[in-house]
């Protein structure tokens, strides 16, 4: 504990946000600046949570700050998909970035059993 920047999970997360601040800096994210600011919002929750969660002192109280990055990540997932539905993105980008997603939640969910 108290060495987030070394975990992996948050070095992915992390790289993850600033893929979504790349992608939602372009058109036609500009014109929905509700769409833009709740899935960046949702992005930089899950590497803040993780921080936060590595940090808190107790393994208690990191699991509930990894659970909420687990249910951020499915937060973004379910904008990404409502995002290519509405040809914000790419299907390929859809599924691409999903599976990064996927990823990052089987991450949490084995830093969060070896907390248990």
């Amino acid at each position: 504990m108290g060495n987030f920047k070394d975990l992996k999970v948050w070095q992915k997360a992390t790289d993850l946000a600033i893929k979504i601040y790349e992608i939602t800096s372009k058109e036609p994210w500009s014109k929905d600046f509700r769409f833009k600011d709740q899935i960046r919002a949702a992005a930089i929750s899950i590497p803040s949570n993780i921080a936060e969660g590595d940090e808190s002192g107790t393994n208690p109280n990191s699991i509930r700050y990894f659970n909420m990055a687990l249910g951020s990540s499915a937060e973004v997932i379910t904008q990404l998909i409502i995002a290519e539905r509405v040809a914000f993105i790419s299907k390929e980008q859809e599924s691409i970035l999903e599976d990064e997603y996927e990823h990052v939640r089987a991450m949490l969910k084995n830093l969060i059993k070896s907390r248990r």
